[in-house]
């Protein structure tokens, strides 16, 4: 295939859009075979959570290259991420007492979202919504907080800190409080982060309830979606069709971020390089530069994705890469399945 029909190319104003030779008419149709020996899939960064000692260390943020597929696949995948693969979640709540000035509802949203560390795929989905649930298919936390004062003279005017005890509810104030023999088979369940303000209260405020956690998926509430981030982009591409030296070199250097160019020397005047056309985010600058602006050229590849994924915490985004793909692949043989039904 020509290079050109291998992108998108970026105008001042517009993108430029070449159909390739595949779309044409009489053009010989690409086979299974044919993507199976194009796609690949790079690992190309993994990032572990920044949180305190004596905590789970999982990997929090993978960044990897998809080549060889269209759109469809890779949104396919991105869609699955958010809302199809599943995950536990605090879903109804046994409010007891709330004296806070946070209202029942505002305060009980609040403790949905707080994600819990456990893995969702030793757990069943609850049958319905009437049974107290089984150890199989829920998990019980208990919150019960009330604030006092320390004894410190109200004249030292010291913060809430020190002068009241509990005067913040963190998400390390949810109690695990294992059913049949959950704490034998799991161990101690906790939420992905022990600092997550819940509440703040003066003294006299009280909170006491009973959380219930269930299995779900991000299609029907947010809070059981198992990443922060699933996104992808097209991988950036930058051409140079001729030599740029000097000055316009330093303003070329300019219009992208730190990195996309460097700038080196050859027999003894500098010469603009294309570095790490990856960090290019796409912005038209260039364009703004008469002198530039005909001899560089921005595109992007079609069928090289980069994507982000960025674990709520349940589970590494490996995992959840894989049962997405895992899930892809059951959607797809059951719709052949229909297919060959009829």
């Amino acid at each position: 295939m020509p290079a050109d029909e291998k992108v998108y190319k970026l105008k001042e104003f517009c993108v430029y859009n070449e159909a390739p030779s595949e779309a044409c008419y009489g053009a010989k149709p690409l086979t299974v075979k044919d993507l199976i020996k194009g796609f690949k899939i790079q690992v190309t960064n993994i990032e572990r959570l920044n949180i305190p000692d004596g905590q789970v260390l999982d990997e929090d943020v993978l960044e990897f290259d998809m080549m060889g597929v269209g759109p469809p696949i890779a949104n396919a995948i991105r869609r699955i991420l958010i809302a199809e693969v599943k995950t536990m979640a605090i879903d109804k709540i046994h409010l007891f007492n709330n004296t806070t000035v946070i209202p029942d509802e505002v305060l009980t949203h609040r403790i949905g979202l707080i994600p819990i560390k456990v893995d969702p795929r030793l757990f069943n989905i609850k049958a319905t919504d009437d049974d107290e649930g089984t150890e199989e298919d829920t998990l019980q936390f208990d919150l019960k907080v009330k604030c006092t004062r320390t004894g410190a003279s109200k004249s030292d005017f010291l913060p809430d800190s020190k002068a009241f005890n509990h005067s913040k509810v963190y998400s390390s104030d949810l109690k695990f409080v294992p059913i049949g023999n959950q704490k034998q088979m799991y161990g101690y369940i906790r939420p992905v982060k022990e600092d997550i303000l819940i509440a703040v209260m003066k003294p006299g405020h009280e909170i006491d309830l009973r959380a219930f956690c269930y299995k779900n998926k991000g299609r029907e509430h947010a809070k059981f979606s198992p990443v922060v981030i699933a996104s992808y982009k097209l991988l950036p591409e930058l051409r140079l069709h001729d030599k740029i030296t000097g000055d316009d070199a330093k303003t070329l250097a300019k219009c992208f971020p730190k990195g996309v160019i460097e700038i080196v020397k050859e027999n003894g005047q500098k010469v603009a390089k294309i570095a790490n056309p990856r960090l290019i985010n796409c912005s038209r600058n260039v364009f703004l530069h008469e002198e530039l602006k005909d001899r560089v050229e921005i595109c992007k590849v079609k069928d090289h994705y980069l994507f982000t994924v960025e674990s709520a915490g349940a589970l590494s985004p490996e995992e959840l890469v894989t049962e997405a793909i895992n899930i892809l692949k059951e959607k797809c043989q059951s719709f052949l399945n229909e297919l060959k039904s009829l």
